[in-house]
């Protein structure tokens, strides 16, 4: 056991023995289950230290240079290091690394660009796009005239004649592209010459793929995208935050839809902790850990396939998998559940044409960023694939005790993967 993890479970003990219980339970819980969320990662031991410091006291509205507060001769100088690092990790000219997470960051985009009632394009929801892209349940389809675009039925790819044919029809003053769960590579060139013809402002989200991007993984958004919109989470595998950039022309309003606009003080732990993060994803072998996601979900995609589980789109091209549990004769819902109980951690999902409700739907969705993390590689895709099928099989014939039985086997084998922040 680390002495930084002893000190702090000792001292939150002394202060709290309710939380400090919790977050014991939350570590071994994390550290005994095999993680697939694909929005989910582990951070480094260096991130976790940086979002618990004392930072967190120190109030710091606007921006360095121009702040309201005293006192910010450091927290300039953080703030202005993670800037830089953002730049020089993703290539753009502007970056703002004080939204505090991903849907307030793409509302200071819509804050910045546009009005309410004007008409903003993104992709569906239940095809793969966020709720921020103008989804009616969302602040940004109530406030806005959304159009949305979707996927080719046979291929499961986006439908770019169906989007240059909206784009066309309806003259968006924004256009999103990326999403939430689309398993393939963004055409950012594609979906740039569609803005241009219509002159429309283009946003990547690439709150999913930014550690794709960043590590040379996944094509970048700059120079196609004038925008750029993430989360520092995920595969970027920071902290519990987001980020904006954009080129040169677009910082004022960006920066000023942010703050004031929508936030007051940034949380100068987060942004620190941003920094380090980006910090690591300038190394090699933080490029390495980037390609091996993919690799890992190839493979793991190839043994799903193997063993009869239909893929949205057949397979992916980055961290993310989409099942269709169609064929299997089972929700999302109870499969996700039963899943969750084998120890193995994901989440039910709608997929594209599903006949089924949102809240019980008929997919999964999965990712490797965090098995990844953990040190994981192809070949050990071959027997998570195997105790989701065999979980999957005892769900629907109701033998829960056989979930129980994986669940173990499950926990003996994460022991040779431990994770960053907790010890046993």
């Amino acid at each position: 056991m680390s002495d930084a993890y002893t000190t702090l479970t000792r001292r939150l003990a002394d202060a709290d023995p309710d939380i400090a219980r919790l977050i014991d339970d939350e570590g071994r819980r994390q550290a005994n289950t095999i993680r697939l969320i694909a929005s989910e990662n582990y951070v480094s031991q260096a991130v976790l230290d940086a979002t618990g410091t004392l930072l967190t006291n120190k109030y710091s509205e606007g921006y360095a240079g121009k702040r309201y507060y005293e006192g910010q001769q450091v927290i300039d100088q953080i703030e202005e290091l993670a800037i830089e690092r953002a730049k020089a990790v993703f290539g753009v000219e502007h970056a703002n690394v004080q939204p505090y997470s991903g849907s307030p960051a793409n509302l200071a985009v819509y804050l910045a660009f546009a009005e309410p009632g004007d008409t903003v394009m993104g992709m569906s929801l239940p095809m793969g796009g966020h709720l921020t892209h103008g989804w009616s349940v969302s602040a940004t389809g109530k406030w806005f005239n959304a159009i949305h675009y979707g996927v080719k039925r046979d291929t499961g790819t986006v439908d770019f004649d169906e989007v240059a044919t909206l784009a066309r029809t309806h003259r968006p003053k924004l256009i999103f592209c990326g999403g939430t769960a689309i398993p393939r590579t963004v055409d950012f060139a594609a979906f740039a010459e569609i803005a241009r013809e219509v002159d429309a402002l283009l946003v990547a989200d690439i709150a999913h793929i930014a550690g794709l991007v960043a590590g040379g993984a996944h094509p970048s958004p700059v120079g196609h995208a004038e925008v750029i919109s993430t989360t520092t989470h995920k595969t970027l595998r920071g902290p519990r935050g987001a980020m904006l950039m954009s080129t040169a022309d677009r910082a004022k309003a960006l920066d000023k839809a942010v703050f004031p606009g929508l936030q007051g003080g940034p949380h100068n732990h987060t942004t620190a902790a941003i920094a380090v993060a980006l910090h690591e994803a300038s190394t090699p072998d933080f490029s390495k850990y980037a390609h091996q996601i993919v690799a890992n979900a190839k493979a793991l995609a190839s043994a799903l396939t193997e063993r009869g589980f239909d893929l949205v789109s057949g397979g992916t091209d980055n961290h993310l998998i989409l099942i269709d549990l169609t064929s299997k004769d089972i929700g999302g819902k109870p499969a996700a559940k039963a899943l969750d109980r084998a120890g193995i951690e994901l989440n039910f999902n709608t997929v594209p044409f599903d006949t089924r409700k949102p809240f019980d739907p008929s997919g999964l969705r999965i990712g490797t960023a965090a098995v990844t993390t953990r040190g994981m590689t192809e070949a050990d895709m071959t027997h998570i694939a195997g105790w989701m099928d065999d979980a999957v099989t005892a769900a629907r014939a109701g033998k829960e005790e056989a979930l129980d039985e994986i669940a173990a086997q499950i926990s003996d084998f994460c022991a040779q993967y431990p994770i960053p922040g907790w010890s046993a």
